[in-house]
C-alpha cells in the first residue's frame, strides 16, 4: 500500500490552535478547565437524586404522581441543555493563514506608514460599512484577524468567539453565536428546577409535619 494511501486525513479541528479539548471525533468541544463544570454536574444530579429518593415517593403517594413525572421531565431537559451548552462550538471564529497573516500585515503597515522608533503605533482598525453605518472592526493580534462587530478574543480558550457573550467555568464552554440559546434555556430551566425541589420539599415537610411534628419529620427525613 502506498504512502499516499495511508496518509490520513487532518481535520481542521485538530488543527485548531486554541487551548480547546476535543472528542467523539471532533464532535465535542470544550475548554480545558472542565473541574466547574464536573462541580456543577454533581450538584444537579446529587440534589436531584436526593429529591427522587426521599421526597418524591410520599409526594407521589400522598398528594399525586404527576410530581415526580414533571421533576424527571424537567430534570432532563436541564441536563441536555447544559451538556448542549457544553459541548458545543459556541462560535470560534478561524484564525488566518500564514499568508493570510503576513498580507494583512502588509496592508496595516502601508495603512499606518513607518513608525517612529520609540513612538506607540496608531490602533489597528478597519472601518467597514454595514447597512449605511460605518462599524470600526478591531483587530486581534493573536488570531491575526479583523474581528467583526461583538466579537472578542476569550483569554482562556484562546480563541476569537463570535456574539462573544463570556466565558462561563459552570458550563466548562464559552458562550457565544452558537450556543447562547442552549445557555439561556439551561439557566431558565435550572431556576425552574430549584424552585420546584424547593417548593415541594417544604411541601414535604409541612405534610409530615401535620402528623408527626417538624423536628420528627427532620430527623426522618435525610434529603431535606
Amino acid at each position: 500500500m502506498s504512502a499516499v494511501m495511508m496518509t490520513r486525513k487532518v481535520r481542521k479541528w485538530e488543527k485548531l490552535p486554541g487551548k480547546n479539548t476535543f472528542c467523539c471525533d471532533g464532535r465535542v468541544m470544550m475548554a480545558r478547565q472542565k473541574g466547574v463544570f464536573y462541580l456543577t454536574l454533581f450538584l444537579i444530579v446529587g440534589t436531584c437524586s436526593l429529591f427522587f429518593a426521599f421526597e418524591c415517593p410520599y409526594l407521589a403517594i400522598h398528594l399525586s404522581p404527576a410530581i415526580p413525572v414533571f421533576a424527571i421531565l424537567l430534570f432532563f431537559f436541564v441536563m441536555a441543555m447544559l451538556l448542549r451548552t457544553s459541548f458545543s462550538d459556541p462560535g470560534v471564529l478561524p484564525r488566518a493563514l500564514p499568508e493570510e497573516a503576513t498580507f494583512i500585515e502588509m496592508e496595516i503597515e502601508a495603512t499606518n506608514g513607518n513608525v517612529p522608533a520609540g513612538q506607540r503605533p496608531p490602533p489597528r482598525i478597519r472601518n467597514v460599512q454595514i447597512n449605511g453605518q460605518i462599524v470600526k472592526l478591531k483587530y486581534c493580534y493573536t488570531c491575526k484577524i479583523f474581528r467583526p462587530p461583538r466579537a472578542s478574543h476569550c483569554s482562556i480558550c484562546d480563541n476569537c468567539v463570535d456574539r462573544f457573550d463570556h466565558h462561563c467555568p459552570w458550563v466548562g464552554n464559552c458562550v457565544g453565536k452558537r450556543n447562547y440559546r442552549y445557555f439561556y434555556l439551561f439557566t431558565l430551566s435550572l431556576s425552574l428546577l430549584t424552585i420546584y425541589i424547593f417548593t415541594f420539599n417544604i411541601v414535604h415537610v409541612v405534610m409530615r409535619s401535620v402528623n408527626s411534628g417538624f423536628m420528627k419529620t427532620l430527623q426522618d427525613t435525610p434529603g431535606t
